[in-house]
């Protein structure tokens, strides 16, 4: 398994030519490319636990470990780096207010085993049942409502610093715009950057104290991160759960999209790996919400490097989730992210979660979903007010909460609506596979 060929003289890609994953070039080269990687999902994979109050080394660790694990329950056939998932950004807000940080650690674990359990029916079944329960109009809907549902946390940031805020995004914006390729992945972190530098310059400038520095001096360069653990005992603790639940179905989508992109650029039987990918993020879920890690998912910015440099190798990823593992391990590190101001987080993320949105949306478009049919508008336009309105429904002392509601409306509107219309033959229901919307977990660009 931790054995690759070289590939050619160890040194160069051939036009035309790709970096199998069973393949490598160089160490030196190698290790330079695992680096690049770590830059690439280091943006998103940050600014999860700073949005989610997360202990970000203790992410961070977890994130390393998890890409480990991916790579040997793939047996070391996928290559993939697996970050924060932005999918449980809302959840977890809302869990944490409801019943504190251990509840939302619960409703993380309880989304690793799921989709752990739907990673074996998918190794063994196919992926057949997922398409018919989740077909486009519905996979589209529920992606977007997670994002449009955040719409308030943002504001929330922005209007305590405005000025940091607009710079953010405006920095946001232009390098996603001005750049393309790897740059233009980034544009999230380079954004961050921006916003960060002018906030120390304002701060400077009006003797206004933004961002309070003493944490990071105090803070030692090694030490362990720090552990949390779930709350299944807490009495609002299966409410929390349900909030979960539809995160579950995102991804789904977010790894068969990821097995399908690699798939396309190095060899098809990479899709014999869908069912293994799903268990490995599964269990890597399961692991980091047990000890107070964010959960994971398979990213969109390392597809991106792969694509830029045409290597393929599992050998860069070791690389890759080693660094991170070592990164952890340095409290300093963790303590500088937590300096963020809410001014660039509100910036950053007016940004982030609208495109969380507009990849539901364009899920409706790459699949061309008809929305002159009723049952498609009233699936899309009920789950997406529901969500951005925060609607809740309390059932004795277990609570619904938007995410779920919207999730639960859409599904229901598509298949009894259309239950009912082969019933009264006024329509068919809409059918095709979930497309490779692609990571969630790290810059939607």
């Amino acid at each position: 398994m931790f054995r690759w060929k070289l590939h050619g003289n160890g040194r160069t890609v051939a036009p035309g030519a790709v970096v199998a994953p069973g393949e490598r070039l160089n160490w030196g080269a190698t290790v330079a490319i695992g680096l690049q990687h770590v830059i690439a999902m280091f943006g998103a994979t940050f600014l999860v636990p700073v949005l989610t109050k997360f202990p970000v080394s203790t992410t961070l660790l977890f994130s390393g470990v998890g890409t480990l694990l991916f790579l040997l329950i793939t047996r070391n056939r996928l290559p993939s780096y697996l970050g924060s998932s932005f999918a449980f950004i809302a959840p977890i807000t809302a869990a944490t207010a409801i019943g504190g940080t251990g509840s939302a650690l619960a409703g993380i674990v309880a989304v690793g085993i799921l989709l752990a359990v739907v990673g074996v029916l998918v190794q063994f079944a196919g992926l057949g049942w997922v398409d018919k329960v989740m077909p486009p109009v519905v996979a589209g809907a529920i992606v977007a409502l997670i994002g449009f549902n955040l719409a308030p946390v943002a504001w929330q940031n922005f209007e305590l610093q405005p000025l940091p805020g607009t710079i953010t995004l405006v920095a946001v914006i232009l390098f996603s715009v001005l750049f393309r390729g790897f740059l233009g992945r980034i544009s999230i972190f380079l954004g961050v950057i921006v916003g960060y530098v002018a906030t120390v310059l304002i701060q400077l400038s009006t003797g206004e104290v933004l961002i309070d520095f003493a944490a990071v001096e105090q803070a030692p360069w090694v030490g362990l991160p720090v552990f949390q653990f779930p709350d299944f005992a807490s009495p609002g603790t299966w409410s929390v759960i349900a909030m979960f639940l539809p995160v579950v179905l995102v991804l789904v989508a977010e790894n068969v999209g990821h097995v399908r992109g690699v798939a396309a650029m190095t060899d098809a039987t990479a899709n014999r790996s869908t069912g293994r990918a799903l268990i490995a993020d599964g269990l890597a879920t399961t692991l980091a919400g047990s000890f107070g890690g964010s959960g994971t998912t398979t990213y969109g910015e390392n597809i991106g490097v792969m694509a830029a440099t045409r290597v393929y190798s599992t050998a860069v990823y070791w690389i890759a989730g080693l660094t991170a593992i070592v990164l952890s391990l340095s409290p300093k590190v963790g303590a500088v992210f937590n300096t963020i101001p809410p001014g660039v987080l509100g910036g950053v993320t007016t940004a982030l979660y609208g495109l969380i949105g507009i990849i539901g949306i364009k899920i409706w478009v790459d699949n061309r979903v008809d929305f002159s049919r009723p049952v498609n508008q009233y699936t899309g336009a009920v789950a997406l007010v529901l969500a951005i309105a925060g609607f809740t429904m309390d059932i004795g002392q277990f609570q619904l909460g938007a995410i779920v509601l919207g999730s639960i409306a859409a599904l229901v509107i598509y298949h009894l609506g259309n239950a009912i219309a082969r019933a009264r033959k006024t329509g068919a229901d809409d059918g095709g596979p979930i497309p490779a919307v692609g990571p969630l977990g790290g810059d939607p660009s």
